[in-house]
């Protein structure tokens, strides 16, 4: 087996790590975090799904929250492989302890989904499993962990990648890399993402030559804190009972459609969106459910935002997954020869136009052992030396945090939930201009923070041509063809 390279040590890439070195390879695994709650595993609250006997209904849940557009046969793939993976990995492996009830887990119930089938620890599911899964992977012999160390740049040569360049140019060789990145949160002005979610993977990956695919297709989670530091609220507080209400006390979500609170994400975050702009505010109403007792983790972080919770807890939508990404097929494997991708940078077909919810850590564990398998198996290719700049010191502060304001403006005004024909083409138009101007700092400076910032806006800039191309579906929501 030859050498895998993992960039990103979230659950996708943990589990790309524990499945190739499963595999019988070594593994080095790259990450800019500088501990687990810097990932955006660690940040996701609600849960992970499982089937419970009910295979083909939650095959039709996911299908039907994609408004038609997720792959099917994409989508049984991995529900017929959720369970054992969850089990084996998470459970087994990792010794993740999900809530009971008694002798059995207790599902939850979230939006979308026919029946309760989410998994969860209290509403901080991701904490749980990440740090877990993490200290499980690193204590293996075979995967070498490197944190707060970022990779600049795939190594490409003439029959596929061969590696990564990391800071301070250093090149790193493997037979297969895995590109396990994370989400573009950090584009717009408001997200649940960590800072760090730039699109670093996905603009690495186009610039390889790799395919992408449903990049339009961005999903706002409806109820969020938005005062100061974000804090998402976990869709398994709508599925427990709580409601929404205007500022002119209206429940307004009946009238939306038929499944009210817990219609699917983009259908909730549309109409929370909207009755905010016309109303003024948008109040998620726990009063009907034991909330302090059900979410203690989420009651304390909101008491230390001065929020009671039994007065309403005041929410708006807020960017939290890109549905789309790097193309990859069942086994994880892009469009170019030596590189895999898993988790939220890569495209699986599963998700489609919007995601169910509790459906990412599943598809980022699925994914991922089977990006690191496949990765395992991939041969050694020849890849140039580094072609790097020289590192510089890194960009003036101002200059950076000027162009990430104007970076996330643009983003915000022009690709939010509801979008327009003439503002897609201011999109593409500043968004260009803005990559014109980082060009000349690339020819001398390789640090992090450049890196980042003009990563983001490749991502960006792709975003926004595709969505121009795009038809109004699901989570992409064109304002002159709007349907609901």
């Amino acid at each position: 087996m030859s050498r895998v390279l993992v960039i990103g040590s979230g659950i996708a890439g943990c589990a790309a790590a524990l499945g190739a070195a499963r595999a019988g390879s070594d593994v080095d695994l790259v990450t800019t975090a500088t501990e687990p709650r810097d990932t955006a595993t660690w940040w996701a609250q609600g849960g992970i799904a499982v089937p419970r006997e009910d295979e083909r209904a939650f095959v039709e849940d996911i299908v039907t929250a994609s408004d038609g557009t997720a792959d099917r046969a994409t989508v049984e793939s991995l529900v017929g492989d959720a369970r054992a993976a969850v089990e084996d990995v998470l459970v087994e492996t990792a010794g993740v302890d999900f809530d009971r009830d008694g002798e059995e887990y207790d599902f939850s119930h979230e939006a979308g989904h026919a029946r309760p089938r989410v998994l969860h620890v209290d509403a901080a599911t991701g904490q749980s499993i990440e740090q877990r899964l993490f200290e499980t992977v690193a204590r293996r012999s075979a995967v070498t962990v490197r944190t707060d160390t970022a990779a600049l740049d795939l190594l490409v040569g003439a029959s596929g990648v061969g590696g990564a360049v990391l800071e301070g140019r250093e090149p790193i060789r493997a037979g297969g890399t895995v590109l396990a990145t994370g989400g573009i949160g950090g584009l717009y002005p408001e997200t649940t993402n960590p800072p760090g979610a730039t699109g670093d993977g996905i603009a690495m990956a186009a610039q390889a030559g790799a395919d992408l695919a449903d990049l339009p297709f961005v999903q706002f989670h409806p109820t969020v804190y938005l005062d100061g530091e974000t804090l998402l609220v976990s869709e398994a507080v709508r599925g427990a009972g709580a409601v929404l209400w205007n500022a002119d006390g209206e429940r307004f979500m009946p009238s939306v459609h038929p499944d009210a609170e817990l219609a699917p994400r983009d259908v909730v975050a549309r109409a929370v969106a909207r009755e905010r702009d016309r109303t003024g505010r948008v109040t998620l109403d726990v009063s009907a459910i034991p909330f302090r007792a059900e979410f203690p983790g989420l009651a304390d972080r909101l008491a230390d935002r001065g929020v009671d919770p039994d007065a309403g807890i005041p929410v708006g939508p807020a960017q939290h997954f890109l549905c789309g990404g790097i193309a990859v097929d069942e086994r994880g494997r892009t469009s170019v020869p030596g590189l895999f991708a898993a988790g939220e940078c890569a495209r699986t077909g599963v998700h489609g136009a919007n995601r169910l919810a509790s459906t990412s850590l599943l598809e980022g564990l699925v994914w991922g052992l089977r990006a690191g398998r496949a990765a395992a198996g991939s041969e050694a290719r020849p890849a140039p030396d580094p072609s790097l700049p020289t590192r510089d010191p890194d960009l003036p502060a101002a200059f950076a945090a000027e162009k990430r304001r104007r970076l996330q403006q643009i983003v915000g005004e022009h690709l939010g939930i509801e979008r327009s024909p003439a503002g897609l083409k201011r999109a593409v138009s500043a968004l260009g201009r803005l990559r014109g101007e980082l060009d000349a700092y690339t020819r001398t400076r390789s640090s992090r923070s450049l890196n980042q910032l003009y990563s983001a806006t490749i991502t960006a800039e792709s975003i926004a041509r595709a969505a121009r191309a795009t038809d109004s579906v699901g989570t992409h929501r064109l304002e002159a063809t709007r349907a609901d």
